[in-house]
Formats: structure tokens, sequence, C-alpha cells
């Protein structure tokens, strides 16, 4: 019997948040999640089960080799054997983990938005906050990443979030662009 993943949903548009803004990418949502964020705009627990090799025929259905896995929080599926499968087709796989899990090595990009501690996260290509007013600078030296992004919160606290990183350059900001222009 083969392994399964539950796949909350496949589809394909563009990166709408931090450093790949604007990239065209097909969208692996894993479903669950071991963190519940009081603003998450995600359903990630329904699904169906697929197999990696069903995932890859799936995913190459589109354009793009660039694949960013997402959920939830995709690390508690995501695992080296879909991953080699989904390399063995050229796909450059970026992910969105909330850091409480260690990243397997096939994975290129590593997108950090961190919740609560504790974290287990190995590496981070890019830290991107969801800035609620929170201490971000404890964050970045807790979670070092070269590049780093203050997202506001559901789009509530732009004003807020645009002062912080004015008065702290070292940021960068995320905005969610795919809700401002109305794609997935």
């Amino acid at each position: 019997m083969k392994k399964t993943y539950k796949v909350n949903e496949i589809f394909y548009s563009l990166q709408g948040e931090g450093y790949y803004t604007g990239t065209a990418a097909v969208f692996l949502r894993l479903s669950g999640c071991n963190r519940c964020c009081d603003f998450c705009d995600t359903d990630h627990q329904s699904g169906s089960a697929m197999t990696a090799d069903e995932i890859v025929d799936a995913v190459s259905a589109f354009s793009s080799r660039h694949l960013v896995v997402t959920g939830g929080e995709p690390l508690l599926q995501l695992d080296s054997a879909l991953l080699r499968a989904l390399k063995a087709e050229r796909f450059y796989v970026q992910i969105e983990t909330n850091g409480t899990l260690p990243v397997p090595p096939e994975v290129d990009w590593v997108t950090c938005s961190p919740k609560d501690a504790p974290w287990a996260v190995d590496r981070i290509d890019e830290l991107k906050v969801v800035y609620q007013g929170q201490d971000v600078e404890q964050l970045a030296s807790l979670l070092p990443a070269p590049r780093l992004f203050l997202q506001p919160c559901s789009g509530l606290n732009v004003a807020e979030t645009i002062a912080y990183i004015l008065d702290h350059p070292k940021w960068r900001l995320s905005l969610q662009t795919h809700k401002l222009i109305d794609i997935r």
C-alpha cells in the first residue's frame, strides 16, 4: 500500500507574499496544522488522500516549476519521499512553515512565518512575520534569516506596520497582493 498525503488543494497562481511576490507558482496546500491562529484565513482541515505520484502528476499539469507547499503546516506531512519525487520533475520547492518542525534537506526555500514557540526550524531563507505589535526584533534574533518581512495582520494594521518599518528599515513590507488584486 502506497503512502498517501492529505491534500487540501492544488492550484496555479502568482505568489502573493514575501520575496517571490509576483512569481508564477503551483500551490500545494496540505491539510492540517499544529497551531490555531485566530487570524488564519485558510480552511486547511479538509482534503483528499493522494499518493506522491498523484501529487506530482497534478502539479506537473501547470507551466511553472516553482512549487509553493503550504497549509496549515505543511511539514506535518511533507517528507523526503514526496520531495524527491517532485525534484525528479525539476520542481523548485518553496515551503511556508510556522517554524515548529525541522525542514527536509530537499526543500529549496524556507519561508518561516512564526507563530508561538517552541520552534524547530533549522534554516530560514525569509522570515515573514504577521505583525500584531509584537516584539519582532526578538523574533528575528531567535529565528535569524537573511530576509525580513513584516505583513499587516489581515490587512487591518497597514499604517502601524509601515510606521514600524520606517523606524526599523531592515524590515520589508509584505502585502497579500493576491487578495489586493483578487486572485487565488
